[in-house]
C-alpha cells in the first residue's frame, strides 16, 4: 500500500516572473485556491497520508498555507465566517506533512533523493506541485492501480501533439501489455515530432520502488549540470520492468501561462456559482 508521496517544490518559477519573485508558482490560485492544494487533495483521494514538500527559502509561503493561521481562525470565528473557519482549518488536516529543504544539484531528481531517508524501504509516489489533473478517478489512484498488478515503478502518461514532442519527455513503449498500460525499453527526452518514438508523454507524476534511489546517486548530471528523474528511471529500465499508466482525465501545466489561465477557465465553468457568469464573459469578450 502506498501512502506517502513526494512533491517538488523548489524551482523559481521563472516563466512567472515578476509575480514569483515573492510569491513561489506553485501558490498562484485557480480561482480561489493554490495550485498545490489541487495536488496535495489529489493525493489524499488516492490513499496518500504523508507528504513530503521539498522546498527551498523561498518557499515559505507553501509551508504556511498547510499550517495553522491561529489569528485567521480567530478573526473568521468573531465574524461568524464558519464555513471560510472550516474551509480555512482543513487545509492542515489533509495529511501529515513534512518539509524537507532541497540540498544539491538543480534538477528534478534532487529533491528525490533529499527524501530518501523518511521513505525508507517502501514504494512512494511523485508528483510535480503544478500540475494538476482532474477526472473521475484521481490520476495517481489509477497509477496505484496499476503498480499493485505489475510491482513496477509505473509512469503517468498522457496523449500529445507534435509540439508536445518538443516539451515532454515521450515514452518509447516495447508492448501495450493492456489497453491503456505498457511496458516500457524507454524515454526521449524532448525528441521532436520526427524523432518521437510514440504520441505519449511523461508528466509530473510518478509511482517509485526505493532502488530508484541506488540510482539516482550513479546518475551522470545533464544538460545545465542538472539531475533529470526521467534519466535514472532509463536506468533503472536496465534492471527491471518499467510501466506507463496512459491517464484518463484532463490535464494542465499550470507552470505555463497557457496553462494556468486554461485551468482557472475550465474549473470556472465547471463551478455552479460561477459557471453562468463565465459563460457570460466569454460571450462578450467575443
Amino acid at each position: 500500500m502506498i501512502t506517502k508521496a513526494v512533491l517538488p517544490v523548489a524551482g523559481f518559477g521563472t516563466r512567472f516572473l515578476p509575480a514569483t519573485k515573492a510569491m513561489p508558482k506553485e501558490m498562484l490560485p485557480i480561482i480561489d485556491k493554490p495550485v498545490i492544494q489541487y495536488v496535495v487533495e489529489e493525493a489524499v483521494a488516492s490513499g496518500i497520508t504523508e507528504i513530503f514538500l521539498v522546498t527551498s527559502s523561498a518557499k515559505r509561503a507553501v509551508e504556511d498555507h498547510f499550517d495553522d493561521n491561529h489569528e485567521l481562525e480567530s478573526w473568521l470565528k468573531r465574524q461568524k465566517k464558519f464555513r471560510a473557519l472550516e474551509q480555512i482549518k482543513n487545509i492542515g488536516r489533509l495529511a501529515r506533512f513534512v518539509y524537507v529543504r532541497q540540498k544539491g544539484p538543480y534538477g528534478n531528481a534532487t529533491p528525490i533523493q533529499n527524501v530518501r531517508h523518511l521513505i525508507g524501504d517502501e514504494p512512494f509516489a511523485v508528483l510535480f506541485g503544478d500540475e494538476v489533473m482532474t477526472g473521475r478517478v484521481p490520476r495517481l489512484a489509477q497509477m496505484i492501480k496499476t503498480f499493485e498488478k505489475y510491482g513496477d515503478p509505473v509512469l503517468g502518461v498522457i496523449p500529445t501533439d507534435a509540439e508536445g514532442t518538443e516539451k515532454y519527455g515521450i515514452i518509447d513503449p516495447a508492448a501495450e501489455v493492456e489497453k491503456g498500460v505498457f511496458q516500457l525499453k524507454g524515454v526521449v527526452e524532448k525528441p521532436g515530432p520526427k524523432k518521437a518514438p510514440s504520441k505519449y508523454a511523461s508528466i509530473g507524476s510518478y509511482v517509485l520502488t526505493p532502488d530508484i534511489f541506488e540510482v539516482i546517486s550513479k546518475t551522470k548530471k545533464g544538460h545545465g549540470g542538472e539531475m533529470v528523474l526521467l534519466d535514472a528511471i532509463f536506468l533503472l529500465m536496465k534492471k527491471r520492468p518499467v510501466y506507463a499508466k496512459l491517464l484518463e482525465g484532463e490535464y494542465f501545466d499550470t507552470g505555463s501561462k497557457i496553462g494556468w489561465l486554461e485551468a482557472n477557465l475550465r474549473f470556472a465553468l465547471n463551478r455552479p456559482d460561477l459557471k453562468d457568469d463565465m459563460r457570460a464573459l466569454l460571450k462578450r469578450l467575443k
